[in-house]
């Protein structure tokens, strides 16, 4: 049985199962809310996430390349570059906002440990 239409206290009528409208959103729903957020947190996690895991990527690129501390560095930067544009397209890629938050975490936490590693963390 359909739920029978009110009339609002303006004089319009509105269904008992009409979605939850927001202030700034307000031509939709919580289904609509919950995709823009997800889209919101991806995009964080590839600036933020990319950064970091870029970072962490040039740090332990420029201590493990082999020849000297300058070309070490120009090359881990370079290498970075690529890191984080890698970092961004995997995580739009990923099915959900957590797998690619996940994803960042463990590529933070490998190249965090192998930075600790080396020692150059000091």
């Amino acid at each position: 049985m359909k739920a029978a239409r009110t009339a609002a206290p303006g004089g319009d009528t509105a269904s008992a199962e009409a979605p939850v409208r927001h202030r700034w959103l307000p031509f939709a729903g919580d289904a609509a809310l919950r995709y823009r957020l997800a889209v919101a947190s991806r995009a964080l996690a590839a600036i933020v996430g990319g950064y970091g895991v870029a970072a962490l990527a040039s740090a332990v690129l420029a201590l493990w390349l082999p020849g000297t501390r300058a070309s070490a560095t120009v090359w881990a930067t370079l290498a970075a570059f690529v890191v984080y544009v890698v970092a961004v397209m995997a995580v739009f890629g990923t099915r959900s906002a957590w797998r690619a938050w996940g994803g960042l975490v463990a590529a933070a936490l490998v190249l965090g440990a192998l930075l600790w590693l080396r020692g150059g963390a000091a």
